[in-house]
């Protein structure tokens, strides 16, 4: 029998490494054309034993800190909301993502008590239905995958989180170009996330979180060298990201089974907020389903910018009204 299983296990791994080369070659819509894959292994992952903050976590804060938002106060409720989000006064929380924590480590705990560490941020899908949605063009992806959200054209309008299989993006309100074109009747802020540390992979420097594991339980790899890596570290164990919602950028490795590690992840978030905190559920490609949201995406960025002009016109009119 366990002949049998090990036989069954590496057949399941084969077909989702060749489904992951086959998108990469085939698929307009897949991998980018120097992709590069994170590579994250649970079973060297501890959590950083000793550290008030896990190394890969504060890494990505002292990096990004530059980029933090700096909300303008007081902060208002935009229409057609009543609240807003807001988590300047939660800088330094570590436990979720948060628009001033884009990396956190979940720590799992399993009903036989064994404890599994999972660093989660953005998976960097290679069809990301986040960057379909976003009505004002906000979101890009490089040359290496890096799915970018910018903060001089977002408006904070969270249908990339909506959309977004994990919740990943998150919202800060009170920044962003809301506040000059529309602050009481669109937008709400800025989404912020991840960036797969674009600039270094652009410049051929390791990313924050990997350079930073003492544990090395994070690298990143060029998709073919990603392929090859991943079928010497996957035997006889399992694998996530490669084919969730498309394909990822994003592979987890773990000797636990992902529907073991998500039914206690879930049952941990039962009494605790899991807002900001991503689970391991299985996702299907939304490619077929999102294809009505692909036509609306792009009339959206025309919308935006002809809203943003008819109210640059109105303004300008008034003022010449006014003298």
């Amino acid at each position: 029998m366990s002949d049998r299983r090990t036989f069954l296990k590496s057949a399941l791994v084969g077909t989702l490494l060749v489904s992951a080369e086959s998108q990469a070659k085939t698929s307009t819509g897949t991998p980018a054309p120097k992709q590069w894959i994170s590579l994250i292994d649970l079973d060297r992952c501890n959590g950083c034993p000793g550290l008030a903050v896990p190394a890969c976590v504060s890494a990505c804060r002292q990096k990004n800190q530059k980029r933090f938002p700096e909300p303008q106060k007081p902060l208002k409720p935009y229409w057609p909301q009543k609240t807003f989000e807001d988590f300047s006064s939660q800088r330094e929380r570590v436990d979720r993502l948060t628009p001033y924590n884009w990396l956190y480590v979940e720590k799992i705990v399993l009903n036989d008590g064994r404890e599994i560490f999972a660093p989660r941020r953005c998976m960097h899908c290679f069809d990301a239905p986040c960057r379909k949605i976003c009505p004002f063009g906000a979101i890009d992806r490089t040359v290496q995958g890096a799915i970018k959200i910018d903060p001089k054209v977002c408006f904070g309008g969270a249908k990339c989180r909506d959309v977004c299989p994990w919740g990943i993006p998150q919202r800060q309100a009170g920044v962003g170009l809301y506040l000059d074109v529309a602050p009481t009747f669109a937008g709400g802020g800025v989404m912020y996330k991840c960036d797969f540390c674009a600039d270094r992979l652009r410049d051929g420097q390791t990313p924050a979180c990997a350079q930073s594991c003492p544990q090395k339980a994070i690298s990143f790899l060029p998709l073919e060298q990603a392929l090859i890596t991943v079928r010497q570290m996957a035997a006889n164990r399992y694998l996530y990201g490669v084919n969730e919602n498309g394909g990822t950028a994003t592979w987890y490795i773990s000797s636990v089974p992902f529907e073991e590690l998500n039914k206690a992840i879930v049952e941990n978030q039962k009494n605790t907020e899991n807002a900001g905190r991503p689970a391991f559920q299985a996702v299907a490609p939304q490619l077929k389903e999102s294809s009505s949201w692909a036509i609306a995406t792009l009339a959206a960025p025309l919308a935006a910018a002809a809203t943003a002009y008819l109210i640059a016109r109105r303004k300008k009119s008034q003022k010449k009204e006014d003298k």
